[in-house]
């Protein structure tokens, strides 16, 4: 076989899987649906956890740290170099974060790095989202039932997974456009009714804005916890390259350009949702505020219970899917599988805040905070001490010590929340 005939075939076979997968079989998207697929991917359970975060930070800490303002500049710095490395090579478009990857740093090596990050970021924030699904649809029918018999968490988190069994084999991602725009506008609904509840309901009289632990060293893990909360909060990062690869590109009209304006007025609505429940909601609780500020309200009861159904249409819409080669059983099967194997370890450690601070900080810091970062360095090179270097570096430094430190946070919170808690309760 002749050179040229292998790389037809190459090129046949590449052809074949990316009209199969979800992401790449379609790619025909405006730029507009950047924007409704990046708020879906970003908004969700994590703005929730905001004034819980901010509770465990401190009102000082937070005042002086400003984390979570920080976190939205150095994700969305990030964000914007990975829309710029998606056609960076002419004639080439790296479709998936462990393409770029690749790119960078080899063949071998760029998958071990970035393929096994993206499992634990995909399986993590399922595992969350059939939590929260669960929490808010239980929610719900305690508001507008409350005589109603009492059901387990379990029930409910098995109600929100039998959705996603059906949606999980729609054939690609412009195929649940739909449910991504109404999981964004979703996303929006329900973090002005959190706030919005909270100004409605007042400051609490016996407000309170010491730290939530009571000695020293349970504030410095919660500080820990805290910053995982909110790294899980900026998480979109992981299917960017995925969103970008559906919008057209040629080279007078290359994709990062609507790509980018998408992105950028999904950080603006990410902005609009995130830092007025996380201030308001801290401010009128205090240290008092669940880790689900949603948890916290009650009254009126017909409007909280609007924004808990809001809030599982949005993490239907986000619920991200696993990819694997051509064959129709084969996806039938794996999707299957992998939507109850997340179902059940929902089901058996259903710890919310626990759980994104763990996942936050272990899955989400590398793939947001710093990756994209070392593989600008590596590629592009900038000048030593130029503003690009300087600014790569410190987003490196900040990214790997939250990934160190938040983890061993999450996990105190998890062991300590275990120790009242019945499986499959």
């Amino acid at each position: 076989m002749s050179y040229n005939e292998s790389q037809n075939d190459e090129a046949a076979r590449e052809k074949a899987i990316n009209d199969w997968l979800p992401i790449t079989s379609s790619r025909n998207a405006k730029w507009w649906y950047s924007t409704f697929h990046n708020v879906t991917a970003m908004v969700g359970a994590g703005v929730l956890s905001l004034p819980y975060a901010m509770a465990q930070l401190g009102w000082y800490g937070t005042r002086c740290c400003h984390t979570i303002f920080l976190s939205w500049v150095i994700t969305l710095y990030t964000l914007w170099q990975m829309v710029e490395m998606h056609e960076m090579v002419p004639g080439k478009r790296f479709d998936r974060y462990h393409e770029l990857g690749q790119h960078a740093f080899g063949e071998k090596l760029g998958l071990w790095i970035v393929v096994p990050q993206q499992l634990v970021v995909q399986v993590g924030v399922n595992i969350v989202y059939m939590v929260t699904g669960g929490k808010s649809l239980k929610k719900f029918h305690d508001l507008v039932c409350s005589d109603c018999k009492d059901i387990r968490l379990t029930y409910f988190i098995m109600i929100f997974a039998s959705l996603q069994f059906v949606l999980s084999h729609l054939p690609n991602l412009n195929s649940i456009t739909v449910v991504s725009l109404a999981a964004a506008v979703m996303s929006l609904s329900y973090s002005t009714i959190a706030w919005g509840a909270t100004l409605n309901k007042g400051v609490q009289p016996d407000v309170d804005y010491s730290y939530k632990a009571s000695t020293k060293t349970g504030a410095v893990f919660d500080f820990f916890a805290a910053l995982g909360d909110i790294a899980f909060a900026y998480a979109g990062h992981n299917v960017v390259l995925e969103i970008q690869a559906t919008i057209p590109s040629t080279p007078e009209k290359p994709s990062k350009k609507p790509m980018w304006r998408g992105a950028f007025l999904a950080y603006v609505v990410v902005a609009i949702c995130y830092f007025p429940v996380a201030l308001i909601g801290y401010w009128y609780y205090g240290n008092s505020v669940e880790d689900n500020i949603l948890i916290s309200l009650e009254k009126p009861a017909w409007l909280i219970a609007t924004a808990n159904m809001f809030v599982v249409v949005h993490v239907i819409g986000s619920y991200q899917k696993l990819h694997f080669s051509p064959s129709f059983m084969l996806r039938f099967v794996t999707r299957t599988v992998y939507v109850g194997f997340t179902m059940v370890v929902g089901i058996c450690i259903p710890f919310f805040g626990g759980l994104l601070s763990f996942f936050g900080g272990f899955a989400f810091a590398p793939t947001t905070y710093f990756l994209p970062c070392i593989m600008w360095l590596s590629i592009y090179k900038p000048k030593k001490f130029s503003f690009s270097w300087i600014a790569n570096w410190a987003c490196i430094v900040l990214g790997i010590s939250l990934m160190i430190v938040s983890p061993i946070g999450a996990l105190r919170h998890i062991i300590l929340a275990a120790k009242d808690y019945e499986f499959f309760s």
